[in-house]
């Protein structure tokens, strides 16, 4: 086994241990009979993946598994934060789609949790997922029923990033250190270029979480981190306090705007040089020119404390089915396909190729971008998910409330933090 290899799956492992248009009314309608899972009609892929090149590369492997003979497919794409919002009521609904693009965890076991989710054992076994780790197997299993509910196909890496030519142009360099980082800020805001970008403005307030994670897991350590989201610490614990005081100090030298526009708008801001860098994940490049991804750069979210264990975080994203599918079948077929390292290749060959594929003969787009990413995740000592990845989506509207106030009250940090515990505490308790 490789190092990388070796690093991915203990990230891989630790992710499973705690385990990112058309509604409802744009699905086709559904049979009746559930039975034998063979009703007639294409299978409904209800996909979040709606910036432009990831929905390109969604309809290019629609179109080659629809070319293949058998099972057809719907996509159903979605604006990200409707799916979001929407996705208990479209696994709950009497004619529900029959599969989606979503993540696997303790996202998953949610829904898997109230038997939402389809039990997907049978094509674990068959050859396209068959080469698949124990430890994505552990990731994708229900913790709560011990069936398999999901299919992994990507994963990618969070890093602060930055067009190369501006930070020539304005003669600075990556930091290493939080020190380093607060230096570059002020160097930024001194050439009148707002240094952070944020974009928790509009229906994307989750993008604050980021913050939340990065600076969390720098000062507590991933695993009081994961121990927090799943309710066994407070939100107003003085370690949580900590978390802010550090963040406070960064504060200064966010985008005035940066609560005000969605991270789309951020993105913009950033390719035209009016931020300087932004904490993100690598998605935000499938919204982002062609010509302007090999100008993207990023680094290491900067180390605060040298005692405590580097995590990183780096998200897995793939797909799970509605149990109440009538077509399980075509379902599963659909998902065997899209767990095939030819449909993985096929997305990153039409996206901006940033995310990295699960299969382990898939190809990644092997640029230097890619190839620093890698690297980030393998030296990681850990690796966390995302807030609602490591929690539920249930708490993440309870982290935007919170952090976002936060952004334009900071001072009232010490009644935000109680309000936030007593709101996560009815999410725990349900």
């Amino acid at each position: 086994m490789t190092a990388f290899n070796a690093n991915r799956r203990r990230f891989l492992v630790g992710a499973g241990a705690v385990g990112a248009g058309a509604l409802l009314s744009g699905c086709v309608t559904q049979s009746p009979s559930a039975s034998g899972g063979k009703s007639g009609g294409p299978v409904t892929l209800q996909s979040n993946l709606s910036s432009p090149q990831a929905k390109t590369a969604m309809q290019a492997i629609i179109a080659a598994f629809d070319k293949r003979g058998g099972a057809g497919a719907q996509l159903n794409t979605v604006a990200s934060e409707t799916f979001r919002t929407q996705l208990p009521t479209y696994l709950t609904s009497a004619n529900p789609p029959d599969a989606y693009t979503w993540y696997p965890g303790s996202v998953a076991e949610s829904y898997a949790k109230k038997d939402l989710l389809l039990g997907l054992d049978d094509i674990w076994e068959k050859p396209e997922l068959a080469g698949y780790s124990d430890a994505l197997k552990k990731l994708c299993t229900s913790a709560s029923s011990g069936k398999k509910v999901f299919v992994p196909t990507s994963y990618y890496w969070w890093g602060v990033f930055y067009r190369k030519s501006n930070f020539a142009k304005w003669g600075v360099k990556e930091p290493k250190t939080w020190d380093e980082f607060l230096g570059l800020c002020d160097k930024l805001k001194s050439k009148g270029v707002a240094p952070i970008g944020l974009g928790a403005g509009g229906d994307t307030p989750w993008v604050a979480s980021t913050w939340f994670d990065y600076l969390n897991i720098r000062v507590n350590g991933a695993a009081y981190h994961r121990e927090l989201l799943a309710g066994k610490h407070r939100f107003d614990d003085p370690e949580v306090r900590k978390v802010f005081d550090k963040w406070d100090e960064a504060r200064p030298f966010f985008d005035p705007n940066g609560t005000a526009i969605p991270f789309q708008d951020a993105t913009t801001a950033l390719l035209q040089g009016r931020t300087g860098m932004m904490l993100i994940g690598t998605f935000f490049a499938d919204a982002a020119p062609k010509d302007a991804l090999g100008d993207l750069d990023f680094f290491q979210f900067p180390i605060i404390d040298p005692k405590v264990p580097v995590a990183e975080e780096a998200p897995t994203d793939g797909y799970f089915a509605s149990a109440r599918t009538k077509r399980a079948d075509g379902v599963k077929e659909l998902l065997r396909y899209l767990a095939s390292a030819e449909a993985q290749e096929l997305y990153l060959k039409n996206s901006s190729g940033t995310a990295l594929p699960t299969h382990p003969d898939a190809k990644d787009a092997g640029t230097p971008l890619v190839l620093k990413g890698r690297k980030l995740i393998a030296s990681a000592t850990d690796v966390t998910q995302f807030f609602n990845r490591d929690s539920s989506d249930a708490l993440q509207p309870t982290a935007d409330t919170a952090l976002v106030h936060y952004l334009a009250k900071p001072k009232e940090i010490g009644s935000i933090l109680t309000t936030w515990q007593r709101s996560a505490q009815k999410i725990w308790s349900q």
